[in-house]
């Protein structure tokens, strides 16, 4: 892990441990900087009202200037939420994660985006390619070549 990755890991975990995760999160796992993973509901009124999700954060040396790979977890007691843009896989298609990805984001802003993406969803539906995708798919989301052409989901 470089240094810059360690110094914001660091900073940004202390303040998820000391001030907690924005609301409806909660901290489940992260007794290193490589790998972090966190609950997540999706608060007010959803089709996904009343239902845990996880995220599984894997930080590169390169972070913050590379993005996190972020996959929701697919074991139990953990399912992905049916999602156009979430696979069954846990794959993630959001182009906060590949090629909208800023350093001045952070896990808390991407926990916010990953609430404010499942409260915006009105039917709970698989993306239309997920089984083809699912037979092809890299072990790690950020291997895809992501065809971000749908934000109104």
């Amino acid at each position: 892990m470089s240094r810059i990755a360690t110094k914001r890991l660091q900073k940004e975990l202390a303040e998820l441990q000391q001030k907690g995760p924005p609301a409806g999160c909660r901290l489940i796992q992260a007794e290193n900087l490589e790998e972090w993973v966190i609950a997540l509901q999706v608060l007010g009124e959803s089709v996904y009202e009343g239902e845990e999700f996880a995220l599984r954060f894997r930080f590169s040396t390169s972070y913050p200037i590379d993005s996190p790979e972020v996959t929701f977890l697919t074991t139990s007691p953990f399912r992905p939420p049916e999602h156009p843009h979430v696979y069954t896989n846990g794959h993630i298609c959001a182009s906060v994660l590949g090629s909208g990805w800023s350093p001045v984001l952070n896990v808390q802003s991407l926990l916010l985006t990953m609430q404010s993406m499942l409260a915006s969803c009105k039917k709970k539906e698989l993306p239309p390619d997920n089984d083809r995708y699912i037979r092809n798919a890299p072990k790690s989301p950020k291997d895809t070549r992501w065809a971000y052409h749908d934000d109104t989901v």
